[in-house]
């Protein structure tokens, strides 16, 4: 069982997009605003946890994963695209970047292949060798939907504590450009390494 949350909190709590949308949310003072968000990531991880635990790794071939892939780069960079262009005033009650909303983190980690990589080895391989099937394979996949809920939160909570002590505008244009350059370098990476390395058949 330990080595199940070893595997979930490594993959989940690392940096990736989920993450660092929820960084830039904190920084930009929507802490709170945007625990919609992280509770749309845990559904979407609730959703992958049992739809791999039910019917196994064969919902997610190389072309599925291709596939998925490619939306979810399209996407991220399309997230990337809206956090660059956002506006900054440092004097009204929120920033200008809007709180992020549950239907975001939902659609952003269906979509992120890494949410795919922490699930599938957890539902196809590690719940079946416990033996956790049936309502068991239910209460795990909450627990550990629960656990992705925390990594973008724990994100946009460092990101907010950080934000209050900050009161340059500038410096929030260039943290918004700097994560969405971020972002755009995770959709690289994600194209690179689920779509050119698959269809090359490497």
């Amino acid at each position: 069982m330990i080595e199940i949350f070893a595997y979930a909190i490594g993959v989940m709590y690392t940096p990736g997009p989920v993450n660092l949308l929820g960084l830039n949310s904190g920084i930009n003072g929507h802490f709170r605003a945007s625990i919609g968000f992280y509770v749309g990531v845990g559904a979407a991880m609730l959703i992958l946890f049992l739809l791999f635990g039910w019917v196994g790794s064969n919902i997610v071939g190389a072309d599925g994963l291709v596939l998925v892939s490619t939306i979810g780069c399209g996407y991220i960079a399309y997230l990337a695209f809206k956090i660059l262009r956002a506006s900054v005033d440092i004097d009204a009650t929120s920033h200008a970047t809007r709180p992020l909303r549950f239907r975001e983190g939902l659609v952003t980690q269906l979509l992120n292949p890494k949410g795919i990589v922490a699930t599938l080895p957890i539902a196809t391989i590690q719940f079946p060798g416990v033996g956790i099937h049936g309502i068991a394979l239910i209460l795990w996949s909450g627990v550990l939907a629960l656990l992705a809920i925390g990594a973008p939160g724990s994100y946009s909570l460092v990101g907010s504590l950080v934000g209050k002590r900050i009161h340059n505008p500038a410096f929030f244009r260039w943290f918004n450009r700097i994560m969405a350059l971020l972002l755009i370098y995770v959709a690289m990476t994600i194209g690179y390494e689920y779509i050119y390395l698959p269809l090359l058949g490497v």
